[in-house]
């Protein structure tokens, strides 16, 4: 396995998760066309790690791109966008592509994002090499973003996070989960976690949106998402955990009541969109008992988080709803 990238909790940080001392990792100007650089994802690949990220170029037209590190942490991304082939399907038409996450299921790598056909729904692909890029079916009908998979099938089947929403700056949304035997087709369709009333945890209480792949752990899944609360000054993002049941992902055993991690640092408070922390990517290492955290921070750059992962779903359980 890889070394994930890692540093150490500062001496005077108190909470759970701490951010990286040289955040932002991919700043907004890293590739000649870009605007911006966000909401990527990241898994390991080869004798590194292999991405796909959020490049809004300087018309902001939305799309996805390829890039490579050794360490998870200096990245060389494509300077042209994602070119998809025909995978399942020969429909391989998109207005926009943004805010994927990537994961490894059996035999090759596949990204969902949110995909621009007469609205926003949820693109599947597959890579073996992220190189080529095979796209398939949309796997639901408009509107709907953060399309998860998890890393493998539950029983038999793969199976997707969600949150259907509407054509513009949904101003509300839940997590669904949904399942299908081969990729194209899904179904099974049931309510995993709703908004918080604003009484009981108001950070988490306008939508949520399932961030990074879940994490199998002994409680179940690990998932970590995000809440939104509508201020005076608009939306503000934050990153929450909730553990979910292993067999029957649909029903919630805890979810944290106060964020993990909320903007509070400059790189997060001022961007395109400020105050946003919207997490998409994690990687982990059970054995040094380590996770580290890709988010994008204020529409506008890459940052990441570290924590212990015995912690995380320590203050998950202790902190829940």
């Amino acid at each position: 396995m890889n070394s994930i990238p890692w540093q150490d909790k500062p001496d005077n940080c108190n909470d759970v998760m701490w951010r990286y001392s040289e955040n932002p990792i991919i700043n907004r100007y890293d590739i000649p066309t870009s605007n911006s650089i966000f909401n990527s994802a990241v898994v390991p690949f080869e004798d590194g790690f292999a991405g796909v990220f959020r490049c809004d170029n300087k018309a902001v037209q939305m799309n996805i791109f390829a890039g490579f590190s050794k360490n998870g942490i200096d990245w060389e991304i494509n300077h042209e966008p994602i070119v998809m082939q025909a995978g399942n399907t020969e429909m391989i038409e998109s207005d926009y592509k943004y805010d994927p996450r990537v994961v490894f299921i059996e035999d090759r790598y596949w990204i969902t994002w949110c995909n621009g056909y007469h609205g926003p729904t949820i693109g599947i692909a597959y890579t073996y090499d992220f190189k080529e890029f095979f796209q398939c079916e949309n796997a639901f009908l408009p509107f709907n973003r953060n399309g998860v998979l998890f890393p493998q099938k539950i029983n038999g089947k793969y199976a997707m996070l969600s949150r259907p929403s509407d054509n513009g700056h949904t101003p509300f949304g839940d997590i669904y989960i949904s399942y299908s035997p081969d990729m194209k087709y899904w179904g099974e369709h049931r309510c995993v976690m709703k908004a918080t009333p604003f009484v009981d945890s108001a950070w988490q209480c306008t939508k949520i949106g399932a961030g990074p792949i879940p994490i199998l752990i002994d409680e179940g899944w690990l998932m970590l998402y995000h809440g939104v609360i509508n201020t005076c000054n608009g939306f503000r993002y934050a990153m929450g955990a909730a553990i979910l049941d292993e067999h029957q992902p649909d029903k919630v055993k805890y979810r944290t009541q106060p964020y993990l991690l909320g903007p509070a640092e400059l790189y997060e408070t001022t961007g395109d969109v400020p105050n946003v922390v919207f997490p998409c990517a994690a990687l982990h290492d059970t054995k040094e008992d380590k996770l580290a955290v890709y988010y994008g921070a204020a529409d506008t750059v890459v940052a990441m988080a570290f924590g212990k992962l015995s912690e995380v779903v320590q203050f998950t359980k202790d902190n829940s709803l």
